[in-house]
This record gives C-alpha cells, sequence and structure tokens, in this order.
C-alpha cells in the first residue's frame, strides 16, 4: 500500500539523495511551485543531497539556468540529469552512427544551440535528413500537426531520436502534449524509436553511477506513473508521487488511495511507495 504523506522531510533520512523530476514537481513550467523552493533549501541545510532527473530535450546546463531562473539557488542540486544530455553523451561517444538531423523543436534554434560542439548537422531541409531529432513541441500542438512530416519519414524509414519521451507537460494550468506523444505514434506505425530518458532504465543508472549511492537508498520524486514511478521501481529505487502534479485533476475529488491505485491498475503500472499532495 502506497503510504501518504503531508512533507517530504518525513521520510527523506531514509535515503542518501532525494532524485526530484522538474516539470509538475518543481514547477508548472512558469513558475516554481508556492513553498517549494524553501522546502527543500531546509532539506539541503540539514544535510539532505538533493538532484533533477528531467525529461526534457535540452542540455543539464540549460535546465541548471532554467530553475535558477525561476529562483532556485544554483548550488541546491548535486546533479542536474536531463534525456537530452545523454542523447548529446551518446552522439559525442560514437553510439549513434547518424549525422544529419531533422529537427523538431520547441522554439526555432533549440537544437542548434543543443548540438553545439557536436560533428552533426542540423538540417531543416527535410530531404536531407539522416535521422529526425525529435526534442520538443510548440506549444499547442496536436498530434496532426506532425503526422505528415512523420508519415514522410516512414517512407523514408528515418530514424527518431527522442529526447524527451513525455507525453504531456503543465504549462501553467493548462496542459500541453509533449514528444512522446509523437515517438510513441512513429513506433505504432511501424517506425524505429530510440527514446532516451524515463522510464528508460539507462537514465535511472548514469544517475545512480553519477551519485555514487546504491539503488535502495534512492528516492525519486515525480508526478507520472508511467515514467517517473515505473522507471524508479524498475531500476529498485523507491519513488513519491505527487498529486498535484499533471495528474491533478483526477485528485481534486474523492479517495487518493483508491484514485491512485485505480490508475495504476488500469495501465498495468506500479504502486509508488508514497504519495504527496506537493513539495512541502
Amino acid at each position: 500500500m502506497t503510504h501518504s504523506i503531508e512533507a517530504l522531510a518525513e521520510v527523506a533520512s531514509s535515503y542518501d539523495v532525494i532524485v526530484l523530476d522538474q516539470w509538475g514537481v518543481l514547477h508548472d513550467g512558469n513558475r516554481a511551485y508556492e513553498g517549494t523552493i524553501e522546502s527543500l533549501t531546509t532539506l539541503a541545510s540539514e544535510g539532505h543531497r538533493l538532484a533533477v532527473l528531467s525529461n526534457s530535450g535540452k542540455s543539464s546546463r540549460e535546465n541548471l539556468n532554467r530553475i535558477i531562473q525561476m529562483g532556485f539557488p544554483p548550488e541546491l542540486f548535486e546533479t542536474v540529469m536531463t534525456s537530452g544530455e545523454a542523447l548529446w553523451q551518446d552522439i559525442n561517444r560514437g553510439k549513434v552512427s547518424h549525422r544529419d538531423f531533422f529537427p523538431i523543436e520547441r522554439r526555432l534554434g533549440d537544437a542548434l544551440y543543443w548540438a553545439k560542439g557536436l560533428n552533426i548537422t542540423i538540417n531543416t531541409q527535410f530531404s536531407f535528413a539522416q535521422a529526425i531529432l525529435l526534442m520538443g513541441l510548440p506549444d499547442g500542438s496536436i498530434l496532426s500537426d506532425w503526422q505528415s512530416i512523420l508519415h514522410d519519414a516512414l517512407q523514408k524509414k528515418l530514424t527518431v531520436y527522442c529526447s524527451n519521451p513525455d507525453m504531456a507537460s503543465p504549462r501553467g494550468e493548462e496542459t500541453v502534449i509533449s514528444p512522446g506523444v509523437l515517438s510513441y505514434y512513429y513506433q505504432d506505425q511501424g517506425g524505429k524509436v530510440v527514446n532516451y530518458g524515463k522510464p528508460y532504465h539507462p537514465i535511472f543508472l548514469s544517475m545512480q553511477n553519477a551519485l555514487d549511492v546504491k539503488p535502495n537508498r534512492l528516492l525519486m520524486v515525480g508526478d507520472s506513473l508511467d515514467h517517473d514511478i515505473k522507471g524508479a521501481h524498475d531500476a529498485g529505487w523507491d519513488s513519491l508521487f505527487v498529486i498535484g502534479g499533471l495528474n491533478k485533476k483526477y485528485f481534486a475529488d474523492g479517495d487518493h488511495q483508491l484514485v491512485l491505485s485505480t490508475m495504476a491498475k488500469e495501465q498495468n503500472l506500479p504502486m509508488p511507495t508514497y504519495m504527496i499532495q506537493a513539495i512541502k
């Protein structure tokens, strides 16, 4: 049974490092959640180690800068790791053979900025692409906006490298679709997809090695059952599910324990170790 807690401090001492998701846990895409900065700053001052593990197509450095701009102290998190960073590192190490990428990005220029230091080409002329870099979507996107490009990619048998497999992300009070919607659609249509990030085991192992901590001493804090909680479960980590994040509308009424267990059963997903309304 998932234990309901009121504050992260109730369980913090049971773990060597607390690893936090970004969107839906630290902030809503626009600003930090009320009380989160203060709560985490207090935990850090008491000696608790904190880290961030985010499904973001951008680099770890860019995400740290985003977090700092929202008011989080720069020294608060020991490590910030993103799925975009993991893909960058694999390309840099020669683990990815493709060199010409057609970008799908949230803002024009995101892919070029991300690719600095890599011996690759970001090519907006689709006909020259060897593969697709799927790192973000403009807010307001819907799947049908991209089906024509994905259909052409299928015809060319292009591999899609998705550096953010999330299906949705909060933007203030709104929820927008994320690149995972496209990557899973492409895969369902028979296309080849290489997903980086949660819930896939490599990024959890990379974080674990970076922190030099055994899996049973790590707590993953997230608001996605299919990415944060499943990934942590498969990696042998404990997990804390934030019900006030991406799925908050489902927890507006009714018994939280029942809602959570129903969601997990319907999606055939593991239950988290704990649940909490918000980080405080």
